[in-house]
């Protein structure tokens, strides 16, 4: 007896990223999916595919698919916005008179903590889905504004909502060692062990941490306060990953490296001699060209260095509210070719297959391929090149989570 499939989408052109120097191109292609999974991928299927057992199909109509998109680096739940520190930067005000003003990270904080969860949980939920428009399907989303146990716990819980009740997968990152709260205003050591010693093992607990991030940088922590971090994470089984070398060559990638790091990011200031440590122990170069571009950064990231090493790169929105308030995917693939000269698929496999490198969903994600979830994104482009090609407008026809069709959009122009 036949199989009968799920969903068979044929009349498609399929860029699989399944393979290392190529798009992996499979021209009039079908792909069957059963149980969320893809179970067959038919190549020529104009010709081959005969006849199949399915529950229901779509015709693709000729489009471009590729892997549901995948935003590693987000700042996603929050409370307030920093629109007004943005005018008055604009304006000539400085950083410290800023800061002087209760702006920068400290609003941030205050804000969510005064935000409910419900208010935090719609307010993630509306730019969760301007990323899901532009087919993001896995997301991770941090924590970091609330560096006290009650906000970060609730952070945590919103981001895990997010995960329940849209149709993303989202990996909860807890970034406890994120900044200095005012509280703790030259004490961050005190902040750390805080951070170590209570935060941490309660959150964790609670089930609410997949992954451990902290912000090495001399405007964040120190390498021992980040040593320290990871070491509390390594204690309870927990992966880490690192903001690093953003302002400076601290040494903060070369630590994660040690410490099996799924990813560093930003990177603009890291050496060579770092991208050889981060090859050896498989850590995810994450790229972030909103925060370089919102910035005005003029330090480049040693893109001829990971290449050479081949480390993989992975591109992210760092979505947050103070130095990259972006809600596009696509816009960062045009941002990582144009800025840091990454080529479109370079880029393409930042936000596929390298993305679920640095998250270590890549078993499950970031490929079309035989046994992977069917996490699919239709495209109306000529070539996958498009989608690092164009600024704005988006060309997101339909995006498919594990076999489901959760964004179609029929649009269509007439003439009478």
């Amino acid at each position: 007896m036949s199989q009968v499939f799920d969903l068979v989408i044929h009349n498609i052109h399929l860029a699989t990223m399944a393979e290392e120097d190529s798009y992996g191109v499979i021209k009039d292609a079908a792909i069957c999916i059963k149980d969320g999974l893809i179970q067959q991928i038919i190549a020529n299927a104009s010709k081959e595919q005969g006849e199949l057992e399915t529950e229901a199909v779509i015709d693709g109509q000729g489009q471009w698919v590729t892997p549901g998109l995948i935003d590693c680096h987000t700042h996603l739940v929050y409370g307030g916005n920093r629109a007004n520190e943005f005018e008055m930067r604009l304006e000539g005000a400085s950083y410290e008179e800023i800061a002087k003003a209760g702006g920068g990270i400290v609003s941030t904080v205050k804000a969510t903590r005064e935000t409910s969860k419900d208010e935090l949980f719609q307010s993630a939920a509306k730019r969760l889905s301007y990323l899901i428009d532009e087919g993001v399907t896995c997301i991770e989303i941090k924590s970091g504004y609330g560096l006290d146990l009650k906000t970060e716990q609730k952070m945590l819980e919103v981001a895990a909502e997010l995960g329940e009740y849209s149709p993303v997968e989202v990996n909860k990152t807890f970034l406890g060692a994120h900044a200095i709260p005012p509280e703790y205003k030259d004490r961050g050591d005190d902040y750390i062990e805080l951070v170590c010693n209570q935060m941490m093992p309660k959150l964790h607990e609670l089930g609410l941490i997949d992954c451990v991030d902290a912000f090495c940088e001399n405007i964040g922590f120190n390498l021992a306060q980040t040593e320290k971090v990871f070491n509390a994470a390594k204690s309870l089984g927990l992966p880490v990953k690192l903001h690093a070398e953003q302002l400076s060559d601290l040494g903060g990638s070369k630590l994660a490296s040690a410490q099996q790091a799924w990813s560093v990011d930003h990177l603009e200031f890291l050496s060579e001699e770092t991208v050889v440590e981060l090859k050896k122990s498989n850590t995810v170069a994450t790229l972030l060209p909103g925060a370089f571009y919102f910035l005005n950064e003029t330090q480049l990231p040693p893109i001829s260095a990971l290449r050479q090493h081949r480390v993989p790169i992975a591109i992210a929105t760092d979505s947050n509210p103070g130095s990259s308030p972006c809600l596009s995917i696509l816009l960062m693939l045009n941002m990582a070719t144009t800025l840091f000269k990454l080529t479109p698929l370079e880029a393409l496999k930042g936000v596929t297959i390298n993305a679920a490198k640095a998250l270590r969903m890549d078993h499950k994600v970031g490929s079309i391929e035989v046994g992977k979830q069917a996490d699919l994104v239709l495209w109306d482009i000529e070539s996958p090149a498009e989608l690092s090609y164009r600024i704005a407008g988006n060309p997101c026809q339909q995006v498919i989570k594990k076999g489901r069709v959760v964004l179609s959009k029929a649009v269509s122009a007439t003439k009478d």
